[in-house]
């Protein structure tokens, strides 16, 4: 599903190249915001840790 919507951000930004300086200020706006950036890099590293069961007792 990643690879089917690079794909098609990159499609689009071959049939209209003026896209790409819209694409480029949004990724600019989002990493100037911290509080955004680390919720990102919580939500892709939340993916990769293993679940506890329970608390040992």
């Amino acid at each position: 599903m990643r690879w089917l919507l690079l794909g098609a951000l990159l499609g689009l930004l071959l049939v209209f190249p003026p896209l790409l300086a819209l694409v480029v200020a949004a990724v600019g706006a989002v990493l100037s915001k911290p509080v955004l950036v680390a919720f990102g890099l919580g939500l892709a590293v939340r993916t990769r840790l293993p679940r506890l069961r329970r608390w040992a007792r």
